[in-house]
């Protein structure tokens, strides 16, 4: 989930009872808490930092989780607005946020030393990386953000293949070189790294691979982007986790404003919350539109 706003209001959820299969991160670590805000940052890109005080939900936090933000100020507004949570430790966390909309413009005037309320962690997570394969991490613009999280809890290094249309969508470069990752960037526009779209980047890169190395791919973007990498993932037999990014409603699975069709064992296909059952889906789990026949 490469997140920038949306969202209902959740809190009066949270004691929903859930008629669908449940989220094993979710139904443990989900806290509705109060977090003090520690710093209010440009990150430049045109995006903000926002870090926060709270440990209840910043201790839990697998990677690739969301958070819910009730915004201080956006008046008459029920919905709260989801983040991809970009660095988690015992205390803080922190997201990267761009304004985009009402609620995101609102966030702007959010000061350090402010009260706000936060509902998290949300959603499954990347699952552990398998030990005997070669992570690749593939994001598309402000879909590096928790791709850096799972970056810096993995026990073995990779690559990143990051794409956006000019430099300004570039993010977080320096910070994965200095977890000892591998960078590869690329832009549309040709203004830094290679020019070209990230999968033409990570094509050759698959085509230059020894057969000793196999990969595991780990990607948040765009649809498009999710899609190409997923058939790679496909056509070479691997094994792919993909962060969707959906409109949602309440976060927490009860509104099914975020359902994604979803193939399960015997090969039938069912509608799955991208909040709850998600966001993160293995790649061959996926019906995109364009394979949609129902």
């Amino acid at each position: 989930m490469c997140i920038v706003g949306g969202g209902f209001q959740a809190a009066p959820f949270l004691f929903w009872i859930d008629r669908f299969a449940p989220n094993q991160h979710t139904e443990r670590s989900m806290k509705s808490e109060a977090a003090t805000v520690l710093e209010h940052r440009d990150f430049g890109g045109g995006y903000n930092l926002l870090v926060f005080d709270v440990p209840a939900v910043a201790s839990e936090v697998v990677p690739g989780q969301f958070i819910h933000l009730r915004v201080p100020r956006l008046e008459g507004a029920v919905l709260r607005r989801p983040f991809s949570v970009f660095k988690a430790d015992a205390q803080t966390l922190s997201v990267l946020y761009k304004q985009v909309g009402r609620g995101t413009r609102a966030m702007g005037e959010i000061a350090a030393g402010e009260s706000v309320s936060i509902v998290g962690p949300l959603g499954n997570g990347f699952p552990q990386a398998d030990a005997s394969a070669f992570p690749v991490l593939v994001a598309g613009g402000y879909g590096v953000a928790p791709l850096y999280l799972l970056a810096s809890r993995m026990p073995a290094k990779g690559i990143l293949f990051v794409g956006g249309r000019s430099e300004i969508d570039i993010l977080c470069v320096d910070a994965f070189l200095e977890l000892g990752w591998e960078v590869q960037v690329t832009t549309e526009d040709g203004s830094i790294g290679s020019k070209g779209l990230v999968t033409g980047a990570l094509d050759r890169w698959l085509s230059s691979r020894g057969p000793e190395v196999r990969p595991e791919f780990f990607a948040c973007g765009p649809d498009g982007l999710l899609k190409a990498v997923g058939d790679r993932v496909i056509s070479g037999n691997g094994q792919g986790w993909l962060s969707l990014d959906k409109h949602m409603g309440c976060g927490v699975g009860a509104c099914l404003a975020c359902v994604q069709k979803i193939r399960v064992d015997g090969g039938s296909v069912v509608w799955k919350r991208v909040c709850k059952d998600g966001p993160i889906f293995e790649a061959h789990e996926i019906v995109w539109p364009s394979e949609d026949s129902a």
